[in-house]
């Protein structure tokens, strides 16, 4: 049986984009490389920051395989491998399991709104059954304002009833820190990570797993300082970099500031339907990002 062995500060690392908009596997793995050596105890692949939804099934096994062909640890990486169709959703879950990640991160089918809790129930019923033989922990990924579906609790239930720990957790991506708080609640064994890496110190302090968050591709040093450390000013500054996105695009916003760390203008680009960061956003940003960075080092 898979046991959940991810925690603290995890980022929702983004897909590098070739000129021909495929993935570009050469920048993602060596972006995989850098933020687990700077911080990052483990990195969640293909998710909303990853524009999973935005590539075809056989992109995302594409990455995915890269990712271990590369030879990065993929007990350390989870994967999104939610999907609308439940015959792909249990296809990219298979492929991770194969290729041995740690977790499959699920989103609900997200074309039908107001479905049933049978509907979602056999929908995670048949992703569990597919990946038997190899069992890989599944976590539930609640981000309701996208998907339009939530994990409520009543349903985490269900799931856990029925599964066990297959169930291994759940990323929430809503911002309703009651919410979060009361998944975390339903079980010991159920681990929950909030999108924000201002919580660190209250997982530090054990509410919480850790944290899976788009703005740890750019700050994963600093938050790991206060996750492992219990460095408050280092989460100041982890949490100002975070607010600099406020009001704008984060994905888009996340790649252009990769860029600029990097010095890589490749990093920045996108696929449709997202469009590239507006100009002065990115002039407004990569000021912030390099004050907040001026001062911390001070």
């Amino acid at each position: 049986m898979a046991r959940p062995t991810l925690s603290g500060v995890i980022a929702a690392i983004a897909t590098p984009v070739d000129e021909a908009g495929e993935p570009d596997l050469a920048r993602a793995t060596t972006l995989a490389r850098f933020l687990l050596a700077n911080g990052c105890d483990g990195l969640n692949v293909l998710g909303t920051t990853g524009e999973a939804t935005s590539f075809s099934l056989e992109q995302r096994k594409r990455v995915m395989s890269a990712y271990r062909d590369a030879g990065i640890p993929t007990d350390r990486l989870m994967v999104g491998t939610g999907a609308a169709a439940t015959a792909d959703a249990v296809a990219l879950t298979r492929h991770a399991a194969e290729l041995g990640f740690a977790g499959a991160l699920v989103l609900p089918p997200f074309y039908y709104k107001g479905v049933p809790d049978d509907g979602l129930a056999a929908y995670v019923d048949a992703i569990v059954q597919a990946t038997a033989a190899t069992p890989i922990a599944i976590y539930l990924y609640h981000y309701p304002a996208l998907s339009g579906l939530p994990w409520h609790g009543t349903l985490i239930r269900r799931l856990l009833d029925s599964h066990g720990p297959r169930i291994a957790g759940l990323k929430d991506s809503s911002g309703d820190m009651a919410y979060a708080r009361e998944a975390a609640a339903i079980s010991k064994t159920f681990k929950v990570f909030p999108s924000t890496e201002a919580v660190l110190l209250e997982a530090r302090a054990g509410a919480f797993a850790g944290c899976i968050s788009a703005t740890a591709n750019l700050n994963a040093d600093l938050c790991a300082r206060a996750f492992h450390g219990g460095d408050a000013a280092a989460l100041d500054a982890a949490v100002a970099i975070r607010k600099l996105f406020d009001g704008k695009a984060l994905v888009p916003g996340v790649k252009a500031l990769l860029s600029h760390i990097h010095h890589d203008a490749a990093l920045a680009r996108v696929k449709p339907p997202l469009a590239a960061f507006p100009a002065a956003d990115r002039a407004a940003v990569t000021a912030g990002y390099d004050g907040v960075r001026a001062k911390s080092a001070a």
